[in-house]
């Protein structure tokens, strides 16, 4: 009686999912990226990034920096050191550019300055997340939620910045360490070198560094007081946070804009205007790209792809879902938390504004269902 061999064969263990540019480690390299713009990258641990683009205009007076880091003297040693591999010693640094409130941008400002005397430049609607008369922004980045929802007033108010969001779910309220060091920043702001802007810019004005005239283009969305810079002489966009290579910026729901996707989409078409003067944007975490203007498309039908996905999910619901249960529909089981509701909210008050979507205000937060 014959026999029939039968051979099983195991799966091949699926490929690591590929890392994305913003997660790579801080190089220690100190390269030119575009003409007269050097960049060394700062480390950083956070989820989703591994370092922070900073980069160096160089002139005759010394040199402008653009978003110096996290806080700290860590931070400050490295970049003393990749500066001085560029030949620039920190005391010459004269001024630092912030193109936004998150810590790992503005973090090492207030410690350059003390050093050197820096001017620090931000927009004019600058403010970090600790201020006693401003509302934070909202991101990965802080984990820190205050603030009011903006002319609409949409949030409910809180008893403390800790409480559970309006919406329902579960609060942002970070570790102990963090909350204290918060705490003791909010109060003595000098010691804990916070940033006080000396130049605050409006959009379209126009401001001289590294030899070269940059217009200023306020970019609200991923914060209320986002700056990017354009050099028209070569083509150079600064870009921060607003467009990354890989990622998309983080939206949320705690802003002081009522409609922050809104406002992004705006500041995504003014830059995307742009898109054939660029010759490259360098970005805040990534590496430098040519196409602003289409990747500045890709990311807006992200979004638009994620507002499809929670009328479908709606419409399979058949009643009223939570934001914590259409989050469970617009981001990975692996992302699932505050933050990702805190965007899923985002998205929901602008379907809601747009006339698509109702509120419903219950004691256990917010129901949304079409219109």
């Amino acid at each position: 009686m014959g026999s029939t061999d039968q051979h099983t064969h195991a799966e091949p263990p699926a490929s690591p999912k590929p890392r994305k540019q913003e997660q790579e480690p801080a190089s220690e390299e100190v390269t030119e990226v575009a003409p007269g713009v050097l960049r060394c990258q700062l480390p950083i641990s956070m989820p989703g990034l591994g370092h922070v683009n900073c980069y160096v205009l160089e002139d005759e007076r010394g040199a402008t920096i653009v978003d110096p880091g996290l806080p700290g003297p860590r931070t400050l040693g490295v970049l003393r050191k990749r500066l001085a591999s560029a030949g620039i010693p920190l005391k010459r640094v004269h001024t630092v550019v912030v193109t936004h409130s998150h810590p790992d941008h503005f973090g090492g400002a207030g410690w350059v300055r003390r050093e050197s005397g820096a001017d620090i430049v931000t927009h004019k609607l600058f403010h970090v997340f600790w201020d006693r008369n401003e509302p934070p922004d909202l991101d990965v980045e802080d984990l820190a939620a205050l603030g009011s929802g903006g002319e609409e007033e949409p949030l409910r108010r809180r008893r403390s910045p800790w409480d559970p969001p309006p919406w329902g779910g579960p609060s942002m309220r970070p570790p102990l360490k963090r909350r204290l060091l918060m705490r003791g920043a909010r109060r003595f702001p000098s010691l804990a070198r916070t940033p006080r802007p000396t130049v605050r810019l409006d959009d379209a004005d126009r401001i001289t560094l590294g030899g070269r005239e940059w217009v200023a283009l306020y970019t609200p969305g991923h914060t209320d007081d986002h700056l990017c810079l354009f050099d028209p002489a070569d083509g150079v966009m600064l870009s921060g946070d607003h467009v990354l290579p890989t990622i998309t910026p983080h939206i949320g729901g705690y802003v002081r804009n009522v409609d922050p996707l809104a406002s992004f989409f705006n500041s995504l078409d003014k830059v995307a205007a742009y898109g054939s003067q660029v010759t490259v944007a360098l970005p805040a975490h990534g590496q430098p790209f040519a196409d602003l203007a289409g990747r500045a498309k890709s990311i807006q039908e992200h979004h638009l792809g994620r507002l499809d996905i929670a009328r479908a999910a709606s419409e399979e619901a058949g009643r009223p879902l939570t934001v914590s249960e259409m989050s469970t529909h617009l981001f990975s089981p692996r992302a699932q938390g505050p933050m990702a509701d805190s965007e899923t909210f985002a998205h929901l008050e602008h379907l809601r504004l747009l006339g698509a979507y109702r509120r419903t205000d219950t004691d256990e937060g917010y129901l949304y269902e079409p219109a």
